[in-house]
């Protein structure tokens, strides 16, 4: 498995507007290799919020395949110049390859 993940510190007040966009339909959702999308946010800090990201592939080729889709391409050209929203604050883009994945209890119940 290869795990993507995605960590902003956002302004105080605004990580809903990051959770909307990952929780809303894109070609993504449709590609072949992809495992699961989870969305978490920190509230704890007074000063920020802090949204990760997680996007688990059943490999580093089901990733790279969506690296090179036509859907991802045309995404980055479609924002090609712009800025991201000043409510970010920063972003941290980490990969990783899974060395080892146990289902749980409740994953193994259907729960």
């Amino acid at each position: 498995m290869f795990v993507m993940t995605r960590t902003m510190v956002i302004e105080k007040g605004n990580s809903d507007k990051v959770i909307a966009r990952f929780s809303a339909e894109s070609p993504l959702d449709q590609m072949e290799g992809l495992v699961d999308i989870s969305v978490m946010v920190n509230r704890k800090s007074q000063e920020q919020e802090e949204v990760v990201v997680v996007i688990r592939w059943e490999s580093q080729e089901a990733w790279k395949n969506w690296e090179k889709s036509d859907a991802h391409i045309q995404g980055h050209k479609n924002s090609r110049g712009q800025q991201p929203p000043a409510f970010i604050l920063s972003t941290t883009v980490q990969m990783y390859d899974a060395q080892v994945v146990k289902k749980g209890k409740a994953f193994l119940n259907g729960a």
